[in-house]
């Protein structure tokens, strides 16, 4: 009986061949791999919902200004329906309105508590505006407000508005260069591990050498098999990264602290390129760091 002769093996299995498929440098790069993963999932999840909070606040103050009416108690009447007149007769203004007591009281209640007596303190009136498309005039609109009520006094958000812009920046920044951090301390681990696994076949590749193996052949057995760890260690992590954002309370459950947290619409694409990307980190360090090795044990 005659039996079909053994498919011969490619070059990139006989490669991997040259690694051994486990031991501590194994488990530690993919270990490393799925770890900085996972910690680069969470920190795009909240570079891109911060990102995404500041400039919603943004642009909900750019839309909205307030006016503030300071004046004497038998004037306060009087500004008011002074102010509503110039309101009625500005163009490019889709609305306002003037706040009533339990509004004002409401938006103090977080600072003082809701006892605040609103009618013994001296406390400004204020008026809602939300602005139109064309957008009003501010300049003439504060113009305006100073010739029929001095008292009145117009905020259009603008000191707001800036430090939410900068904030937002400042976050997606600081976002990227943590994932740059990470990835760096992914190749340093990896790089670490791929030296260690050199150095613990030192008398494997002293034979490979003998028998006529190039270093490149054996540098490039190192480099698919850490690459692949790293790919499969990074696919885990990112997968669970990805449930731990999903798990998050909603909106209502967070008190609206952790409102817009995490992935949206295509977002969710995002930490898909994270294993790809991971990969080719480890391939890079891996690469450099057998052939130093190499070197050293020539």
């Amino acid at each position: 009986m005659r039996f079909p002769k053994a498919k011969p093996a490619s070059p990139a299995t006989r490669a991997l061949q040259v690694v051994p498929p486990s031991g501590p440098t194994a488990w530690l790069s993919s270990f490393t791999a799925a770890a900085m993963t996972f910690l680069c999932v969470f920190a795009l999840a909240l570079s891109l919902a911060s990102g995404r909070l500041a400039t919603r606040w943004s642009e909900a103050l750019a839309r909205t200004a307030t006016i503030r009416l300071s004046a004497p108690t038998e004037q306060v009447q009087l500004q008011t329906d002074a102010i509503l007149a110039v309101l009625q007769t500005t163009p490019g203004i889709a609305s306002f309105r003037a706040l009533d007591d339990n509004e004002t009281r409401a938006l103090l209640e977080p600072w003082f508590g809701p006892d605040l007596p609103i009618e013994a303190l001296p406390i400004p009136r204020l008026f809602e505006v939300v602005e139109g498309v064309p957008p009003y005039d501010s300049e003439g609109l504060r113009q305006r407000l100073t010739a029929e009520a001095p008292g009145a006094v117009l905020d259009d958000h603008t000191r707001w508005r800036r430090p939410l812009a900068e904030a937002a920046e400042r976050l997606r920044l600081l976002g990227v260069l943590s994932i740059a951090l990470i990835g760096a301390t992914m190749a340093a681990m990896v790089s670490l591990a791929a030296r260690a696994a050199l150095a613990t076949n030192a008398e494997v590749i002293r034979v490979l050498r003998l028998v006529g193996a190039k270093d490149s052949y054996i540098a490039r057995a190192f480099v698919r098999r850490f690459t692949l760890r790293a790919l499969i260690g990074s696919g885990i992590g990112a997968v669970a990264g990805m449930a731990g954002v999903a798990v998050l309370p909603a909106t209502d459950a967070a008190g609206g602290f952790l409102t817009g947290l995490g992935f949206s619409g295509t977002g969710w694409l995002w930490p898909l390129a994270l294993p790809p990307l991971a990969a080719l980190v480890a391939f890079a360090a891996t690469r450099r760091a057998a052939f130093q090795k190499l070197k050293e044990l020539t």
